[in-house]
């Protein structure tokens, strides 16, 4: 079975990093420990944030505030590490800046956001990608191998779970419908996108949910539908630890994706006919995938990823606004 390229392989970039949060964080450990990439920039709108976290990766420069990051002329590329709220202007100010973007998920908070993302920089001649890392690891790229040679046959159904636990705050970001909250595109986007990248664009959406005392999407349970059969089945909550597991059955087998589906992980592949087989990687860390993606198609010229194109990106968002739409989600500024 072919392998996913190994991402210190791929050429090396300098990456300035928009935001000093969590997600920051693992993406600069990912990038530092298993890329040839420079982290040569932070920007935050604290300084003794950024301060921190440059001392934390060995970053050599900080910034306070944004718009300083963009325009440093060591930066090559990008990487939007703020709220959803803030990701279309925050992706605007970098292209505008005629740098490449790695955008955090959910790429926007809607379709129109993101379009106007991608229309700067068709004008601006930049890479952007939505950084949906899952579509980049090896155990992704190993599942549709899989699936393509035809192993389990025609997928009837794909199955798909991403809850997490978090203690109710109005002041909270997961809680905030300010900065787009809610558990669809903190952690529904994850089964929602797998579903795209396995059964494409849905013909329809059916969603039903529960929304928290702020107004966002607490729980969510999903069924897209494709053809005369095939459906995902998804579900998404910031109420409880869920599996966080996939299936993606078929007329001849299925393939049971062990938990955490979304991070590097193995599947278990069960044949109609009796064979069982499994493939393994024992990694955990995977955002170094992403970043390597980046790096190629920059030094090709690229300004998208035919994994996570632009297209794609607009395909999910429109199955997540017809999802808001159905269950009662709206943000402030919408």
């Amino acid at each position: 079975m072919s392998r996913t390229e190994d991402p210190r392989t791929a050429p090396p970039i300098r990456w300035g990093i928009l935001g000093a949060g969590n997600i920051a964080g693992s993406f600069a450990e990912a990038v530092s420990a298993h890329t040839r990439a420079q982290l040569v920039a932070v920007g935050s709108r604290r300084h003794d944030r950024a301060e921190r976290f440059a001392t934390a990766h060995g970053i050599p420069t900080t910034h306070l505030g944004y718009r300083d990051l963009v325009e440093d002329p060591q930066v090559d590329a990008v990487y939007v590490a703020t709220p959803h709220s803030e990701h279309r202007e925050h992706a605007l100010l970098a292209i505008a800046a005629g740098k490449h973007v790695l955008v955090e998920k959910a790429f926007t908070r809607n379709v129109g956001e993101a379009e106007e993302v991608f229309a700067a920089a068709a004008a601006a001649g930049v890479f952007v990608m939505e950084a949906m890392w899952t579509r980049f690891l090896p155990h992704v790229a190993a599942l549709h191998q899989v699936i393509d040679a035809g192993e389990i046959g025609d997928i009837v159904n794909l199955s798909a779970d991403h809850g997490q636990y978090f203690p109710f705050s109005p002041t909270s970001r997961m809680f905030d419908p300010a900065l787009a909250g809610g558990a669809l595109l903190d952690l529904g986007i994850y089964p929602v996108s797998f579903a795209h990248d396995f059964l494409g664009v849905p013909d329809s959406v059916q969603a039903t949910g529960s929304l928290t005392q702020t107004g966002v999407d607490g729980q969510a349970s999903i069924v897209l539908t494709y053809g005369e059969r095939a459906q995902a089945t998804l579900s998404t909550t910031l109420w409880s630890q869920t599996p966080t597991t996939a299936s993606i059955s078929g007329t001849e087998g299925f393939i049971a994706v062990r938990g955490s589906f979304y991070v590097p992980t193995s599947f278990r592949v069960q044949r109609r006919d009796g064979r069982v087989w499994e493939f393994d990687h024992p990694s955990r860390r995977g955002l170094q995938y992403e970043a390597a993606e980046v790096a190629r198609r920059v030094a090709a010229g690229e300004t998208q990823s035919p994994r996570m194109s632009w297209d794609g990106t607009l395909a999910v968002m429109r199955t997540l606004d017809e999802i808001r739409a159905q269950i009662g989600v709206v943000y402030p500024g919408e």
